[in-house]
């Protein structure tokens, strides 16, 4: 279905959270899916939870930090009980509590593997946030685990659940651009000191596993394709103190079996609006703010002299609604999600793959 500005618009509004998904607001509240929240950061405080609360089949039972006072703050906001707050010493606790069926990971890169592993023991059904983590061995314990423990797992590519991401997803599979030649896409911004993400034990890496991410995820969804080799360059042009630990910069290419090349370009030194651009025998399709929360534009124009011009004007927290009803959706019925252990695997394999070509290791 070719869908013109006005009706795009108009159809990625808020009806569009809740399209995709079966109607259970008639159900009772315990049918929604109880989420307990393990790390109090950004993400979380300001982007997940308040997803959470505007979701249909959601919510939020328990809370896990370090810091007691944000806890029991956040924890009054949303309705959650104080025998429901726990520290990271106390989580495996959260095996006794009913309310909570999953949790959702929300810590620096090199904490995803314990908190999973240990969420999974406790019976918790587990959604990470990306990337999965930081080293190949440790996603395969995280899906091993879960798997041992017969709960679900889902990696946080929420756009891959974004309208704009998945209308791009389709026109390429209608054939609208013909034969996909190549792609071009981009995603960075520039650092600020003393950043946890400045910390490679803490991180894993520099930019690549941080926003590059996005880039080689999206190439891999538009694609449909896994890449056949990869070629990468990485480079610290500022040499301020900020990078010491990890990288600046990488750029590399994917070439894919089909033929289509993707070029990628992430940085900590630089705002790059994030984007990707596809080329095909029968025209181009860009998507500028592809990747952030809100913003997303997806502009095309065909060989025939037509075009497209498609804002999203869903706001944030539009993605974390769409993708926490998502998950709790697979957890009612019983059904694998999308965005599973193996397809977070796929991206840290590639991503030592991207080092090991710039002389590094993940």
């Amino acid at each position: 279905m070719n869908l013109n500005r006005r009706q795009f618009s108009a159809l990625a509004g808020a009806t569009l959270l809740s399209r995709a998904l079966p109607d259970l607001n008639a159900q009772a509240d315990d049918k929604r899916i109880g989420y307990c929240i393990v790390g109090l950061g950004r993400i979380s405080m300001d982007h997940f939870m308040p997803g959470v609360k505007m979701s249909s089949q959601s919510k939020i039972t328990g809370i896990v930090s370090g810091h007691p006072d944000k806890a029991r703050k956040m924890a009054a906001q949303y309705g959650v009980p104080e025998n429901s707050i726990y520290t990271y010493e106390t989580y495996d606790q959260i095996r006794d509590n009913k309310a909570i069926d999953a949790v959702y990971i929300a810590l620096p890169n090199n904490m995803h593997a314990e908190y999973t592993i240990r969420g999974a023991k406790a019976a918790k059904h587990v959604l990470c946030e990306k990337p999965m983590c930081t080293s190949v061995a440790d996603a395969h314990a995280m899906i091993d685990a879960c798997r041992q423990a017969e709960v679900k797992l889902l990696i946080a590519y929420r756009c891959q659940y974004e309208p704009t991401n998945l209308r791009a997803i389709s026109l390429i599979r209608e054939g609208r651009l013909g034969t996909v030649q190549a792609i071009e896409s981009a995603n960075g911004f520039n650092i600020r000191s003393g950043e946890w993400r400045l910390n490679k034990k803490m991180a894993g890496g520099g930019p690549l596993l941080d926003v590059g991410i996005y880039s080689l995820n999206a190439c891999r969804y538009l694609t449909g394709e896994e890449p056949a080799e990869v070629k990468a360059y990485s480079t610290t042009i500022d040499h301020d103190g900020r990078f010491d630990q990890v990288e600046e910069n990488t750029s590399w290419t994917m070439k894919f079996p089909s033929g289509i090349v993707a070029a990628c370009n992430t940085s900590y030194g630089a705002d790059m609006n994030g984007f990707y651009r596809v080329h095909g025998s029968k025209g181009v399709l860009n998507v500028e703010s592809a990747f952030p929360y809100e913003g997303q534009h997806l502009t095309a124009s065909f060989n025939d002299k037509t075009s497209l011009d498609e804002p999203n004007p869903a706001k944030d927290p539009s993605h974390f609604v769409r993708m926490a009803d998502y998950f709790s959706n697979c957890i009612l019925k019983n059904e694998e999600p999308k965005t599973n252990g193996e397809e977070g695997l796929r991206d840290i394999e590639w991503i030592s793959r991207i080092y090991e070509s710039c002389g590094l290791s993940l």
